[in-house]
């Protein structure tokens, strides 16, 4: 386990976190950070407690936002894939009608075809 020393409204911190998350972890703790600089900057001197749930609020409420845009990205991707697969769905259709057409127009060539020469071999043996 890995330790690292964070700062936090001028108070430092020391966190532990998963060895190789030192950096990510100290990234997360300036973010949160910088909002408390925000709302310090913005209200002045409220409290440290006061600054660090309204800190935490704000990083809660911008997960949240986060969620309902990823749910709707989900779903839009989920019909999107629907719709993908009705249309793979339906050129299969088309290409197993269009094959099988082609086989009776096949069919019918050749059929001609053999009249066509049935026909000249009759008139040969006259």
């Amino acid at each position: 386990m890995a330790e690292v020393s964070v700062e936090i409204n001028g108070r430092k911190f020391r966190m532990a976190c998963e060895d190789g998350q030192e950096t990510h972890l100290s990234g997360l703790a300036a973010r949160f950070n910088g909002y408390i600089d925000e709302y310090k900057g913005a209200f002045g001197e409220i409290g440290d407690t006061r600054l660090t749930v309204m800190a935490g609020i704000a990083v809660v409420d911008e997960l949240s936002e986060a969620e309902k845009k990823l749910a709707a990205l989900k779903a839009e991707l989920d019909a999107v894939t629907k719709a993908g697969n009705d249309v793979a769905a339906e050129a299969e259709g088309m290409e197993a009608k269009f094959a099988a057409k082609l086989g009776d127009v096949a069919r019918r060539i050749e059929s001609i075809a053999t009249a066509i020469d049935a026909a000249g071999q009759d008139t040969q043996t006259q």
